[in-house]
């Protein structure tokens, strides 16, 4: 993507925190790195490779459309989408959160049976796609947090260690890159990943399992949107 950048090259570029301009070409490539590696996998069941997929590329492509119309969106939080939603209004934060629970709701239907597990499959696949984009505020956080809890999934056998490898997989390979600043993933490359780490989640657990991990994550978003909303008004 460097050497054939998509379009202008300057669409692929941001200024980070330090002021210092990084492309973000990391985010789609770890996006299509985990829809490749789950994709190929032999582990992998058909139905959960339909799930993965499908969560990885449409949260992937929810973040993209926010990475590339939403530079100069001074709003944040799940409450200031949601208002200018209920105006009428369609913000990219709009589409990342009616896009991103809709693909973990697919997903979850695809990768558990009846309605219970399957709602809270896809609170934790779109959840866990939320969580590991709230924590993307410095070089590596987001790839650190995908490879410490992605990495315990690798001792799992059949398709939760295979679905948990390919996000840890994709992350390690885009890790250097992110902590030197010459790269960042992005909100395509966090809610893929994140969207790849929940369904392995989800493979590797019952209904008390998905219970646990839906409440944790539901109150790290809401604790999240409020720290979002106060880094706004500041």
């Amino acid at each position: 993507m460097r050497r054939w950048p998509p379009g202008e090259a300057a669409l692929w570029e941001r200024k980070n925190y330090e002021g210092t301009v990084v492309d973000l070409y990391a985010g789609p490539a770890t996006a299509l790195g985990a829809a490749a590696s789950v994709a190929a996998s032999p582990a992998v069941p058909v139905r959960d490779k339909a799930a993965a997929v499908l969560a990885v590329l449409a949260a992937g492509g929810c973040g993209a459309y926010d990475d590339m119309v939403a530079t100069n969106d001074p709003r944040r939080g799940f409450r200031a989408h949601l208002g200018a939603l209920r105006r009428g209004e369609v913000t990219s934060g709009g589409v990342k959160l009616l896009g991103i629970g809709a693909a973990g709701l697919a997903a979850g239907a695809l990768l558990k049976d009846g309605v219970v597990d399957r709602v809270l499959a896809g609170v934790v696949v779109a959840g866990t796609a939320h969580l590991v984009n709230l924590v993307d505020v410095r070089p590596g956080r987001a790839v650190a947090s995908v490879l410490a809890l992605g990495t315990p999934g690798l001792l799992k056998g059949g398709a939760a260690g295979a679905l948990a490898a390919a996000p840890v997989g994709a992350a390690a390979a885009v890790l250097e890159d992110d902590l030197k600043r010459r790269s960042m993933i992005g909100d395509t490359g966090a809610h893929a990943l994140g969207a790849a780490l929940g369904a392995a989640i989800v493979a590797g657990n019952g209904r008390t399992g998905l219970a646990l991990h839906a409440a944790a994550l539901v109150t790290a978003a809401a604790c999240g949107d409020r720290v979002s909303r106060a880094a706004g008004a500041s």
